[in-house]
């Protein structure tokens, strides 16, 4: 698994010139294989960065099953990164000590628990650090002077309750058995402190940062661990580190994202929710840490702010999506804005800074998410992973807007076919974001769920629609889809795929949607309801019915809030009629229902009342459901998401490209590549159907 980076510039120009030679088309064993960089950490002095790769298993080599694996990488410059612990040592929360010396992270050694661990930057063997007995650690923050390390841990041991579980007593009580995390100090140097010492806070606390000063910290809480409230609830609050006593609480009505805290303590970037009913946290804040009053910098700005990260001057940068495109935004202290700078073709998911040192993390069209340094007037890209991309020919990747039939401007980006779109246009995979408080980026658009350059080599064009409710465009734009569930939100696709018709790009016959969770809904709308503007679909985790769906979830505040502004009962007609099922009269659309069975999110009964009612009111429509044992809202382990992959391509592949609604229904296990484990098996299955 610890695959080697290919990052000389020299071996670089080798593989352009064999490119020209081997250039071939994007496969579902390539999605298999993208290593992409996570988490960034640039160390205090600004002379290292500390980097993951994430990479799952290679299922269609032969390599075992498995989740994401993370690998730990320090670069020093353009070409110079390298892997820093042995490839079984999967690290998170990656970051430096507070001089620099050691890169810190938390791990699990065999059968032992979480812990945080360090490994000097000049060499050396990884250490453990400190840890809390028989829990695991979560997440961690020194103290400025590094004597002490603060831990949030999962809760304690309940010996009684395991005691009763051996006994057969397993039961679980939905939403009252609340296990609230805790926080741990322990001293760091010598041996490992054995006696850490607990910090009683209030209610469920989610993240522990503690402030340059060293006096303050800055913790997330919310009233219970349930998802809903850390949608809905979820607070910031300014803690003494002295008494243990919250200072100050940071009262933003919304929801939460990233937060930084400036040099000297005296002020805190958050990026949040400007009311309860904004549907997506992308105004920047300045809070002030002494009384935890807060000012918004960009409210009503047509943008989306992404991450932000104070520099050695005092400014905050801040990474700014206008729609599909990234800007670098800096904000003097006082609130003025500094000066911006556009990305280019780097759409950037991630910043940080040390000393004079501010890297990024982004993608472009061409390749995931790599590091990215500001040098000499420039971002100079320092990594280069996937060198196997060299190989392949890409289908040209563009922004486009157009104009909704109301008049309204649409923002998405395109993915032509390799080679361009024929006379007549090509087929067309309309590939559905989920949120829909959620936006794509003109950067890297193709993975295990998502068809992207797979689809451009086998002919297609791909449309990743920015719709009403999609982040990016300001809160005015996320909320035109609030209590218009399936109204203009889905219409705005129906009109990019006239506008791409139009400009000879795509077959008003052969488009396809596709799309998860609310992604999903569309794709279930689209083969129900607008049944005829679609040859072909495929559904993940999606909604079928809007009535069912409130009482199986686990966000029915958030549904409320920021999405529907109604209960079921206040509308039962409404709420049924704008659900798949109501609509299964219209379905003509082969459609594909792929589905994790421990989903809490949106209920895998979402996807059997969709499969049900086509299979026995429309009996000739063609309709396969595919569950995935142990998977939840959305695939983690490779196995499952190279299966989805190839049965997502195979589905578009009989139904799509031929336009033929009536085609025969491909085998039920797809064709795996001929080094996978089970390849033969499958095989074998499937020739047991004919």
């Amino acid at each position: 698994m610890n695959r080697k980076l290919v990052l000389a510039s020299a071996l670089l120009g080798s593989a352009s010139i064999a490119a020209t030679a081997t250039a071939r088309p994007m496969t579902p064993e390539d999605v298999a294989k993208i290593e992409s960089v996570g988490a960034i950490a640039v160390s205090p002095d600004g002379s290292r960065v500390a980097y993951t790769t994430a990479s799952l298993p290679d299922v269609t080599v032969g390599e075992d099953n498995g989740s994401t694996m993370q690998q730990l990488n320090i670069a020093y410059g353009p070409g110079t990164a390298r892997a820093f612990l042995p490839a079984d040592v999967s690290p998170g929360g990656v970051s430096f000590s507070p001089d620099g010396r050691m890169v810190t992270f938390v791990w699990a050694d065999e059968d032992e628990d979480r812990a945080v661990w360090g490994v000097p930057v000049d060499g050396g063997a990884p250490m453990k650090l400190a840890e809390v007995s028989d829990t695991n650690v979560r997440s961690y923050s020194f103290s400025p002077d590094g004597s002490t390390v603060y831990m949030l841990v999962g809760p304690g041991e309940d010996k009684q309750r395991d005691t009763q579980r051996k006994a057969g007593f397993d039961s679980v009580v939905y939403e009252e058995e609340a296990n609230l995390n805790r926080v741990f100090a322990a001293a760091v140097g010598g041996n490992i402190d054995k006696d850490p010492r607990e910090i009683t806070l209030p209610g469920y606390v989610s993240s522990f940062t503690v402030a340059p000063n060293g006096r303050t910290a800055v913790i997330e809480t919310a009233p219970t661990p349930q998802v809903d409230d850390s949608y809905t609830s979820k607070r910031v609050n300014i803690l003494d580190l002295a008494t243990g006593a919250v200072s100050a609480v940071v009262a933003t009505p919304g929801k939460i994202e990233d937060f930084e805290i400036s040099a000297d303590s005296s002020m805190m970037s958050l990026i949040a929710g400007v009311d309860k009913n904004d549907p997506a946290a992308t105004t920047i804040h300045f809070v002030d840490m002494g009384t935890g009053a807060f000012t918004a910098l960009n409210a009503g700005a047509a943008e989306a702010a992404i991450d932000a990260e104070f520099v050695s001057d005092g400014r905050l940068a801040v990474v700014v999506h206008k729609g599909a495109s990234s800007y670098l935004r800096f904000y003097n202290s006082d609130g003025s804005q500094e000066s911006e700078m556009s990305m280019g073709d780097l759409a950037v998911t991630g910043i940080d800074a040390g000393g004079e040192r501010i890297v990024v993390r982004a993608s472009t069209a061409r390749h995931p998410s790599e590091l990215y340094a500001w040098e000499n007037n420039t971002w100079q890209r320092w990594t280069t992973h996937n060198p196997w991309l060299s190989e392949i020919t890409f289908g040209k990747q563009s922004v486009v807007t157009y104009t909704a039939r109301d008049g309204q401007e649409v923002e998405g980006v395109l993915i032509e076919p390799v080679g361009g779109a024929p006379a007549g246009g090509a087929p067309l995979i309309m590939n559905v974001h989920g949120g829909p408080e959620a936006h794509e980026s003109n950067g890297w658009v193709t993975a295990y769920s998502k068809p992207g350059q797979v689809a451009a080599g086998q002919g297609y064009a791909v449309f990743l629609p920015n719709y009403r409710g999609s982040t990016g465009y300001g809160v005015d734009f996320a909320k035109q889809h609030q209590n218009d569930y399936a109204g203009k939100e889905f219409n705005d696709i129906v009109d990019a795929k006239r506008h791409l018709v139009a400009q000879g790009i795509a077959d008003a016959d052969r488009t396809g949607i596709t799309g998860g969770s609310y992604g999903g809904y569309a794709s279930a709308w689209g083969a129900t309801a607008l049944s005829a503007e679609y040859a072909a679909s495929v559904m993940f985790v999606g909604i079928s019915n809007q009535v069912s769906k409130f009482g199986t979830g686990d966000i029915p505040y958030e549904m409320y809030n920021v999405h529907s502004l109604k209960w079921p009962w206040d509308d039962w007609q409404g709420m049924l009629e704008v659900s798949p099922v109501y609509h299964v009269d219209k379905a003509n659309t082969p459609i594909l229902i792929m589905h994790g069975e421990e989903d809490t999110r949106v209920d895998p009964g979402q996807s059997l009342e969709l499969y049900r009612s086509i299979k026995v009111r429309q009996p000739d429509v063609p309709v396969r459901l595919v569950f995935y044992p142990g998977e939840g809202h959305g695939n983690q382990r490779a196995a499952a998401r190279y299966d989805y992959n190839l049965r997502m391509m195979e589905w578009f592949g009989t139904y799509l490209k031929t336009g033929d609604r009536r085609a025969e229904m491909p085998a039920p296990r797809p064709q795996l590549a001929e080094g996978a484990k089970g390849a033969e098996a499958a095989e074998a299955a499937n020739d047991s159907e004919d």
